[in-house]
């Protein structure tokens, strides 16, 4: 193994790298800040960097549904202080693939975010009240954009008068921008939707009307991240988050002749949140029946918010029977409300949306869409400083083989 120093970060590789500075591993070992283990994939199927959670992912040589089960031996010889400092979340790998690769070894989270929400309808309204009122510890500031300037300074006023009586929500920034200050932020979220089918005119699955529409305007938004050399979270919450991401990810890293030259937003930088609320109606259907309340404890949902989804009552003693009941009826809840005459947002919006969101920034396990060899695919996953962290499972072949076919569906999409 080799062990080099740049910018007073220490780098680790199975691979030469002739530029950098060589250290011995005794030299190495006295280091005890973050490490940085170096491997070459190709940017349309691995991500420029992500926490490694186990040895086995320390060099990878190939990104796919794998990462999600959990490694039973290790397949690699490492000195033990490299085994405790992954076990310690301190080991990130890095994709020297990536043009701008190195960007990552100088990025740090913030220990209180800027946010900033584009698309201010009735998601994007519900989401902010939930980041004012739940986000005090956390959030710097929440700025607004929408291109109708009443909605602007509607919720500019709304949100500002949002407060408990100990008026903490107050530490809150509200702040009205124009589309060109929209990522000067450390998140921005992406919440504009277009084509959503009026009440009693929807098909079966809702979301996929939307796509078209939603994604030349998240085109738009993924260039100009670019173009301002935007370093922070690109959150979707509008649909189709999974095919929205993939479609943000595309148009982002080509060039001006549109040639991909990832130079862009990096996968891993985008995220999408729909299976939030996904896992929030599988709970609320399996605690209807006895035989399905376990799903709260022993489920997991995965996949995109709608078509390919997949809700496991348990990963410890997986049912097919009872999985797939649950899967479908969470698939139509969505129709359940609009048969009520109502569109279905105050959920998402809060569940997929501002708790996740919130989740996210404090380093804590959520749902949510993230690239896993060249798709967005959702599971239960965190962000770490050292980067995002999948969560690994124990999964019978049987559901293995489901999240497969889901994983192809979406890979084949765009």
């Amino acid at each position: 193994m080799f062990y080099y120093m740049l910018s007073e970060k220490l780098l680790i590789s199975l691979d030469e790298y002739s530029s950098f500075e060589e250290i011995s591993e005794s030299e190495a070992e006295k280091y005890k800040g973050m490490i940085f283990a170096l491997s070459r994939l190709n940017p349309e199927k691995g991500r420029r960097s992500f926490s490694v959670s186990h040895e086995n992912f320390l060099f990878l040589r190939e990104e796919n549904l794998n990462l999600l089960v959990r490694p039973i031996d290790s397949n690699i010889n490492l000195p033990q202080w490299i085994k405790l400092a992954i076990v310690s979340n301190r080991v990130t790998a890095l994709n020297t693939e990536y043009p701008n690769w190195q960007e990552v070894l100088t990025y740090a989270t913030p220990s209180k975010w800027r946010i900033n929400v584009v698309g201010l309808g009735d998601v994007g309204g519900t989401l902010l009240t939930g980041l004012r009122l739940l986000g005090v510890a956390n959030i710097n500031s929440l700025g607004l954009y929408d291109r109708d300037v009443s909605r602007i300074e509607r919720y500019k006023y709304e949100l500002s008068q949002i407060l408990s009586p100990d008026m903490k929500e107050d530490s809150i920034k509200i702040i009205s921008l124009k589309e060109e200050e929209v990522f000067d932020c450390d998140m921005f979220v992406f919440c504009v939707s277009v084509g959503v089918p009026e009440v009693g005119k929807e098909s079966t699955d809702v979301r996929l009307v939307q796509f078209e529409g939603n994604a030349k305007i998240i085109s738009h938004y993924a260039t100009l991240a670019r173009n301002n050399g935007f370093k922070g979270v690109f959150a979707v919450v509008s649909d189709p988050v999974d095919l929205l991401c993939k479609a943000a990810f595309i148009a982002s890293n080509k060039d001006s002749a549109g040639n991909m030259d990832f130079k862009g937003l990096a996968p891993e930088q985008i995220r999408g949140y729909g299976l939030g609320v996904m896992n929030a109606r599988a709970c609320y259907y399996a605690m209807q029946k006895d035989t399905t309340k376990h799903y709260l404890h022993e489920g997991r949902a995965f996949g995109p918010h709608g078509e390919g989804l997949v809700i496991a009552d348990s990963i410890i003693n997986y049912n097919e029977d009872l999985s797939e009941a649950l899967t479908h009826s969470t698939k139509t809840a969505n129709l359940q409300v609009r048969s009520a005459g109502f569109k279905p947002y105050i959920a998402p919006a809060l569940s997929s949306g501002a708790l996740s969101i919130l989740a996210t920034i404090n380093s804590q396990w959520h749902y949510s869409a993230t690239f896993i060899g060249g798709a967005f695919m959702g599971s239960k996953n965190r962000l770490l400083p050292s980067g995002t962290e999948l969560e690994t499972l124990d999964l019978s072949e049987t559901l293995l083989s489901k999240l497969n076919s889901t994983y192809k569906l979406l890979s084949e999409f765009i």
